[in-house]
């Protein structure tokens, strides 16, 4: 019986783990949709929308009407008061006091404002953080097929080389060949081995880099449906080249530029400190005694009230805070002409990086196809015995650093792609 409830619960265990393993069959635009419904940090740019918004109200509220209710009770344990002699009794008595009151300033209308542009500059924030989002998804698809398309570079080179090294194995055996040929090739095979076992953790490091992004679990299977060759699109990312290069559109500039506003709307807010403070009220109390007569009652039901405060005096505080807050929108403008300038840099040096690297990835897709004419060569030449395993070996590590040097250009490339578009804030995939 203790084994059948054994079976039963690594049965039901299995069957629970498989249950809450997902699959995804991911293309490109899958990946990053399912990134920015589910990316964590992606919701909680949101939620800051709602917190701005939230503070704006806050705001919009305290030029409104504000209304509460007071009940209290009070005994004086029997005294009375003697008033010229007539002993007046301090009964038991409760209020009930409903106050409706009202305070208007120009400091409030400025801080309305200034709720606005923190809104905005949230939502900026949400759309700054999608895209980086979406590029990084994209970053980390391409990788993940690029480092694939590593492994399998890696795989083939592999194969030639043990090919190689059971022809020289047959070759020692009839006396054609030396033992050290085929141990030299051998330790090819080992560390090629090795580099593809390595290449294999990078990938899967990258895989849960994407699920991080995602918002899926660690465990998660994930198969993507596209390949380098449908994605690279060498034309479109040349196009970015002539694309013109929209300052609004980029989303830091917009930021800075938000800043630049807030900071003016502070200088206008602490120059309201000089400003008149208006506020009015009503008010409605009802007395009730308990147990006795009613006593001595000086409280009126009914009282309405007006003031304004006049600000006069504050020995140069309101006027160092204006003055702070001018300096403050100074140095805010001058950030603001510095990102211009430096946006404009910027694009002129990531124009000049795809150029450079998409030069770099042709000049490599044709040495690639080179180095593996040379390894075939040299690999016919060593069978006929015209070429030695030292040749072979240093072909080999040749074509493997060709292999290298043009996943480098392909990955520079679509890091180039990347960061010009989201620089002009576009996308060209």
């Amino acid at each position: 019986m203790k084994h059948k409830i054994l079976i039963f619960s690594l049965v039901f265990f299995m069957v629970g783990q498989v249950s809450g393993q997902q699959s995804f069959e991911l293309t490109l635009k899958d990946a990053q949709k399912q990134a920015i419904e589910h990316n964590r940090t992606l919701k909680n740019a949101s939620l800051e929308i709602q917190k701005a918004e939230a503070s704006r109200w806050q705001t919009l509220a305290s030029m409104l009407p504000q209304a509460h209710v007071n009940l209290d009770y009070s005994n004086f344990m029997g005294y009375e008061i003697n008033f010229s002699g007539m002993p007046i009794p301090m009964n038991p008595s409760g209020n009930l006091t409903a106050q409706v009151a009202i305070a208007l300033s120009g400091a409030q209308l400025v801080g309305t404002q200034l709720g606005a542009i923190a809104t905005k500059m949230a939502e900026i924030n949400l759309q700054k953080t999608e895209q980086d989002i979406v590029n990084q998804v994209k970053s980390l698809y391409y990788s993940v097929l690029i480092m694939n398309e590593t492994v399998t570079l890696l795989g083939k080179s592999l194969d030639n080389i043990k090919k190689l090294h059971e022809f020289t194995e047959n070759s020692v055996k009839v006396g054609v060949a030396d033992q050290t040929d085929a141990d030299q090739l051998l330790v090819q095979i080992a560390t090629m081995e090795t580099t593809i076992n390595s290449t294999k953790r990078s990938l899967e490091m990258l895989y849960n880099s994407l699920r991080l992004q995602m918002g899926i679990g660690v465990n998660s299977e994930i198969m993507l449906t596209q390949t380098i060759e449908d994605l690279l699109n060498i034309e479109g990312a040349l196009q970015l080249l002539k694309a013109d290069f929209i300052l609004d559109n980029n989303f830091n500039y917009q930021l800075v530029k938000q800043s630049a506003d807030l900071s003016k709307k502070q200088i206008a807010l602490n120059a309201w400190s000089y400003g008149p403070t208006i506020s009015a009220f009503y008010q409605y109390t009802k007395k009730s005694y308990f147990g006795k007569d009613e006593g001595f009652n000086m409280t009126p039901p009914n009282l309405i009230g007006a003031a304004i405060a006049i600000p006069i005096f504050s020995s140069g505080a309101r006027y160092s805070k204006v003055r702070e807050a001018k300096l403050a929108h100074e140095v805010q403008v001058n950030t603001l002409a510095d990102t211009k300038e430096a946006l404009a840099i910027q694009h002129s040096q990531l124009q000049y990086n795809l150029t450079s690297a998409f030069e770099s990835y042709e000049t490599q897709k044709k040495n690639i196809e080179v180095n593996q004419r040379i390894l075939e060569n040299i690999s016919k030449k060593y069978e006929q015995g015209m070429a030695s395993s030292l040749e072979v070996t240093t072909t080999g590590s040749n074509l493997i650093n060709a292999q290298n040097s043009y996943v480098q250009a392909l990955m520079e490339v679509v890091t180039a792609q990347i960061a010009l578009e989201k620089l002009l804030n576009t996308d060209n995939q």
